[in-house]
């Protein structure tokens, strides 16, 4: 075991104690009792592990899965500092405690990022280790202490679709736009311990995670433990289909993770979710995911854990299982999880583990009571509440326009859009006069005459982790793709059209069907490996569709396999934003329109001069399962990932710096050291209150990370454009603001500059801008809160409920801390932007129950003071705290500091400050 100078992190990292003060490392974990050898069946050992059943708790057994990997870390890394006995009994009593919303720490096994919150991570890392140098510390203390996988994957612009060398021209703009920021990860691969960077080309994080990286049980030194992920994108629940408990947080907060610091958090509630039945013949498994997002949604389960289980589950495959997961954000979960069963155990041999790894993995798990095997009795397993799905029950539909949840059964989705355009400005509706619905629009497009109308699609994209994972909805899109191009069915010519998988394992089965070619005809083809059209990174539309949707104020529409349809995520252009399968996307490209019936409408009209109808180009389930079970091969994988640790020319032959300390370049508009640490000393500045600030934006419901912090293309007349141009970048080569994420200047101008967004201040107008009250002049909000900060003024954000809600996003946190917010209060936040508040010094706070801005009457223009003790300790979390305005008004919130451990991230000014502090301490 561990002698007196060590503690053994969870990772397999042995670290010295160099305080014995500050008592982080202990001699010895409590529970060494329960250390248990794991045999192999064939002799020989696989390892150690701590055993829950030598507990000998009869608790253990009623305990959701999910919340048994919770007490495994916990009693793996119980020192009684970070990780105490009382915080491995209060799990063990989850049943009693998770109603009383306790505080509990986590260690996860490793950290997962993507390159548009990698390169911020690195930066803020590279930072880190400026600021323990300035104040005497060791800066090579700033290393990641659990395993981080980075995987570049949000850089791919789709400039080139329809095109069967889209490919190949997209990396080589890619790597010609992004080549700086490129190298930067390139240097912190080598600077960084415990590093691992996947070059760009290799897929999207999240398929590579659940194909590749992912462990399910680690075995480090001959420890073995289960695996368990936190990562800087939300969608990070996606591996929850593979068994492994993972869920998405601030980038802020990844970062303390990797320097050893636990993670603080509620110990949530845990909603069961029963599947039984089977799918109906010609269901896909994103009907699935959709149907199951707006249930979840109605039944609440934000801050909650949500389990599968039931006979269903066993006629769901790892893939639909990984899509349902993966939209654990859009219902609102810290994660959807679905235990570890033979199904499992299938995929990871299919994906190529060896038979020794999935030997060892199976072997763990049923010793210690975290593996679900069928032929036994049902558990007896005990959840906070129960939900139940009946799969039979599952029809077609799509969702949108404006949000993920808002699902519609396609047999419906005529009139729905219908009512869309009738209904007021909202989230279910554009407010076009019944007398402009019906217009058509005529315009010129490469010399042949052409239409557009309300409805009409103007972007078709395959594209996303949610679906790109699936082969059968993957296969099904080809499927339906065949079918149309034998019957003669074309898709119009304006329409984008983009086929990006997750990984080049999909295109491998696509090439082995022989259905890939059927997808380039009709424009599907593959435009690059990585996040395209979801994230936001559509590519410009033709010139000429641009022109008549602008002139004409027409509301295009653009139909995705993606995840988030948030208003003005996809493109700038397209209102009305649908989430589809992928077979359904293709189905809409062929139609041309949203606003068609399936059922009675034709898709088009055929060779032979007959109409198409939806139900002569859909594929049964049995075609689907035949081509998948033919096509989908083992050897796929393992040539696929054996290429990415090869890495690609264009990757290898990027030249970086050597040295532990970046060389930090004052002209780059790509990488910038951000001010963070600026003036930092070693004592802790101390909680603040607020006083006299202005609101500088008042928001109502369902502002998301997008509206704060947009990753898709810099508008030519936004502040970060004029800086851009400041410094002699062409607007060819603005680039999105996700790839400038690494400059705060940027990021600091692009805050809030969603041209969608909707701000109380501008009485109706929508767009980036606020007004300056003391001048009431109309301002963007970037030169808006310059002019406060200048003036000396703080500032604060009124918002109504969600606050916060979509991608977990750091910038949505940094960039108001930069432009001097103080506060947000609100109805409500998103779990994981909260928390990003919290890191930055931004105290969140929540109006009580029933009261908002508007039924206090507060317009927005008065001046408000929040008084806080002056003393850390006379902070309670989640206590009442009075806001007062200065025409005399007054109310409660709710202080949404959670945990203890949160009071001393703003005692510090912030957790990476907390965390340098700590460190130079050791």
């Amino acid at each position: 075991m561990l002698d007196d100078l060590f503690f053994f992190w969870g990772h397999g990292t042995c670290v010295r104690c160099k305080d014995q003060e500050l008592r982080i490392f202990t001699s010895e974990n409590p529970f060494r009792s329960i250390l248990k050898t794991l045999e192999k069946p064939d002799g020989g050992e696989f390892g150690n592990y701590y055993s829950l059943a030598a507990l000998n708790d009869p608790r253990i057994d009623k305990l959701p899965y999910s919340i048994r990997i919770l007490l495994e870390s916990a009693i793996r890394n119980c020192d009684e500092f970070q990780v105490k006995s009382k915080d491995v009994e209060k799990i063990l009593d989850w049943e009693n405690t998770s109603p009383k919303q306790v505080e509990i720490p986590f260690k996860p096994a490793r950290v997962l990022l993507q390159d548009f919150t990698g390169v911020p991570a690195v930066v803020d890392l590279a930072c880190m280790r400026d600021a323990m140098n300035n104040l005497g510390g060791d800066s090579n203390k700033i290393n990641p202490l659990v395993p981080v996988d980075l995987v570049i994957d949000h850089s791919v612009q789709v400039d080139v679709a329809r095109s069967e060398n889209a490919v190949q021209a997209n990396m080589e703009l890619e790597f010609q736009r992004n080549n700086e920021r490129f190298a930067f990860l390139k240097w912190g691969s080598n600077a960084f311990d415990n590093m691992l960077v996947v070059p760009p080309g290799s897929g999207i994080v999240h398929q590579v995670n659940l194909e590749y990286l992912a462990r399910v049980v680690f075995n480090t030194n001959g420890l073995l433990y289960p695996d368990s992920v936190v990562g800087t994108d939300s969608h990070t629940t996606m591996i929850d289909g593979l068994g492994v408990a993972g869920w998405g947080v601030g980038g802020i907060e990844a970062e303390a993770t990797m320097l050893g610091q636990p993670m603080s958090m509620v110990l949530p509630g845990v909603v069961g979710f029963k599947l039984t039945g089977k799918l109906r013949d010609g269901m896909t498994a994103t009907d699935l995911v959709l149907t199951v997002t707006q249930m979840l949604r109605k039944h609440g389960v934000v801050g909650k854990f949500v389990e599968f289980y039931g006979e269903g589950m066993r006629e769901l495959s790892l893939a639909d299982r990984a899509t349902i997961a993966n939209m654990s954000p859009e219902y609102g979960a810290t994660m959807g999880f679905f235990p570890v069963d033979h199904v499992t155990l299938q995929y990871l041999k299919l994906t190529g583990r060896s038979d020794e790894t999935v030997s060892m993995i199976e072997a763990y798990l049923r010793a210690n009571k975290m593996f679900v095997d069928y032929s036994e009795p049902e558990s007896k397993t005990v959840y906070s509440a129960n939900l139940e799905l009946n799969l039979e029950d599952v029809e077609p539909c799509i969702s949108g326009p404006k949000r993920p949840h808002d699902r519609v059964p396609l047999k419906e989705m005529k009139a729905d859009w219908h009512s869309c355009l009738d209904n007021r400005v909202g989230f279910k509706g554009f407010a076009v006069p019944k007398e402009a619905q019906s217009k058509a629009v005529e315009f010129n497009f490469n010399g042949t005459p052409a239409q557009l109308r309300h409805g009409d699609v103007v972007i078709a994209a395959i594209t996303s982790c949610t679906n790109t994972s699936n082969p059968s909805v993957m296969l099904g899109a080809a499927l339906v793709a065949k079918k149309a191009c034998e019957l003669g069915l074309e898709v119009k010519p304006w329409i984008k059209t983009s086929l990006a998988p997750g990984s080049g394992v999909v295109t491998k089965y696509l090439a082995k069907s022989g259905l890939q070619k059927y997808l380039n005809q009709l424009g599907f083809s593959i435009v690059g490996y990585g996040c395209t059209t979801c994230i936001g990174n559509s590519g410009d539309i033709h010139e000429a569709v641009a022109s008549a949707i602008v002139d004409n104020d027409l509301v295009a529409s653009a139909v995705l396999s993606g995840n988030r349809n948030f208003e003005g995520r996809v493109h700038p252009l397209t209102r009305a934003n649908y989430l589809a399968s992928p077979p359904l996307v293709v189905a809409y490209a062929l139609a041309g329109t949203v606003d068609i019936d399936f059922e009675t409408e034709p898709i088009g009209t055929g060779k032979d001069g007959k109409q198409i109808f939806f139900r002569d180009i859909w594929p049964s389930n049995k075609e689907v399962a035949e081509v998948v079970q033919a096509s989908v091969l083992p050897d796929m994988f393992k040539a696929t990932y054996e290429a990415i640790t090869k890495g690609n020319s264009m990757w290898n032959e990027l030249s970086v710096a050597s040295g532990t300390l970046y060389e930090w370049d004052p002209k780059s508009t790509y990488i910038h050291e951000p001010p963070y640490f600026k003036g930092m000393t070693m004592s802790p500045p101390g909680p603040h209150g607020v006083k006299d600030a202005y609101c500088l934006l008042n928001f109502g419901d369902s502002i998301t990370t997008d509206h704060i912090s947009p990753a898709g293309s810099i508008h030519k007349d936004s502040p970060a454009a004029k800086y851009l141009m400041e410094r002699g970048v062409d607007r060819r080569d603005f680039n999105s603001y996700g790839s400038r994420r690494g400059n705060d200047e940027i990021m600091a101008r692009g805050t809030f500059a969603n041209i969608r967004i909707v701000n109380k201040h501008l009485k109706g107008e929508v767009g980036p801008k606020t007004v300056h009250i003391p001048s009431g002049e109309k301002l963007s909000v970037f030169d808006a809160a310059m002019k406060y900060k200048n003036e000396g003024r703080d500032t604060i954000i009124l918002a109504g409920a969600e606050y916060g809600s979509g991608s977990s996003r750091d910038w949505a946190a940094k960039g108001p801390m930069l432009l001097g917010v103080k506060a947000v209060i609100s109805k409500s936040f998103e779990r994981i932007h909260r928390s990003n508040l919290v890191g930055m010094g931004i105290i969140p706070l929540c109006f009580k129950t029933g009261e908002d801005a508007e039924t206090l009457r507060l317009t927005g223009e008065e001046l408000y003071t929040i008084e806080l003790p002056s003393n850390v300790s006379e902070i309670k979390p989640g206590q009442d705290v009075t806001v007062i305005t200065n025409n005399g008004k007054s109310f409660t919130c709710t202080l949404r500091f959670d945990t203890e451990v949160e009071l001393a991230y703003f005692n510090h000014g912030g957790i990476l400050q907390y965390v340098i502090r700590n460190l130079i301490k050791q």
